[in-house]
């Protein structure tokens, strides 16, 4: 850190030097214009981007034909959630099949991701999409609603007999997924960049709040994919109609918990976040009973009915960490902390 002394000048004007080195970096002249922006701690930043076009970043790979294709998905999604606008490939010869093919995997699943040019050796894919567009509250809802909803159409499932519907409610495990990345796409971009900050009129801290949601909003779907699969296992095997019921009370009620979860988020209610952590008690002893009576089954239904009954219980236990971290963000907001 450089401290420089405040000097006044003209006997109400207040100035402060800039550090030489940053001036030259930043490649700043004589009556540039600079951008000062009061931050939510006091502090102040100094920029000389006073557009609002956001920072161009390129990053490239080099692949093979023995190229690790699990690693290079792996590195994708690392440049999309890191916010590199240009991807490119790069082949020494004619592009593999194979990468194409994983090209094509990636951008069907991330956001806003299309290739732009293709040659025998090369793929270039370019971010097309204006954050503004996806603001942070739309994306969690949409996630919440998608994430519930295989909840309820797994059990559905199960009440039926459905399994083609239990099978849906595993394919969109995807569009959870993909909706997570964006949202950790767009947090590192905020908080990396004051200038996405203000085009998206969200704080560095709030789009952090964001972010922990939807990783939380996103286990919860993998629970509902988990419900699914047993859902599919106890079709085939048989369970009578009072352990239907007994599964039934007890989704109603996590379901009931991440309801009230997601509207103390958006509605900033302390009470209700705190209620809902209180229903998770009574969850627990269904979940146990359901458990219990899974004994009376062969080993192989009996698994399923734990399982299920598991993920029943991590779906209302983790609605409890979205009012956990809603309940902080109040009290801290009351405390005179800023988001």
């Amino acid at each position: 850190m450089e401290i420089r002394k405040v000097q006044v000048t003209g006997g109400s004007s207040y100035i402060v030097s800039l550090p030489k080195d940053w001036v030259l970096s930043s490649n700043i002249k004589k009556n540039d214009p600079l951008g000062l922006i009061v931050q939510q701690d006091g502090t102040l930043l100094v920029t000389p981007r006073i557009d609002a076009v956001a920072t161009q970043r390129t990053k490239e790979f080099p692949v093979s034909a023995t190229t690790d294709q699990a690693f290079l998905y792996r590195c994708l999604v690392g440049a999309y959630i890191a916010g590199y606008t240009t991807i490119t490939l790069r082949a020494q010869g004619r592009m593999p099949p194979s990468i194409r093919i994983r090209v094509r995997e990636f951008t069907q699943m991330a956001i806003g991701q299309e290739v732009v040019e293709e040659t025998e050796t090369s793929i270039t894919i370019k971010d097309l999409l204006n954050p503004v567009e996806m603001p942070f509250e739309k994306t969690i809802t949409r996630m919440a609603v998608i994430a519930k909803g295989m909840h309820q159409d797994g059990i559905e499932a199960l009440r039926s007999g459905n399994q083609k519907l239990a099978e849906d409610v595993i394919v969109r495990d995807n569009d959870v997924d993909r909706l997570q990345w964006l949202i950790a796409r767009q947090c590192h971009l905020v908080l990396g960049d004051p200038a996405v900050s203000r085009r998206m009129n969200v704080t560095p801290a709030a789009a952090m709040s964001y972010f922990l949601t939807s990783r939380i909003i996103e286990r919860i779907g993998d629970h509902g994919t988990r419900i699914a699969k047993s859902a599919i296992v106890l079709l085939k095997e048989g369970i009578d109609t009072g352990m239907t019921a007994m599964i039934s009370e007890a989704s109603g009620t996590s379901q009931a918990i991440f309801d009230r979860a997601i509207s103390s988020l958006f509605g900033e209610d302390l009470k209700g976040a705190n209620e809902a952590i209180q229903q998770v008690a009574d969850l627990e002893k269904k979940a146990r009973a359901i458990n219990k009576a899974a004994l009376k089954y062969a080993p192989v239904t009996a698994t399923a009915l734990v399982s299920l009954s598991d993920s029943i219980r991590r779906i209302g236990e983790y609605s409890t960490d979205i009012c956990e971290n809603t309940i902080n963000i109040l009290i801290d907001r009351e405390a005179g902390g800023k988001h």
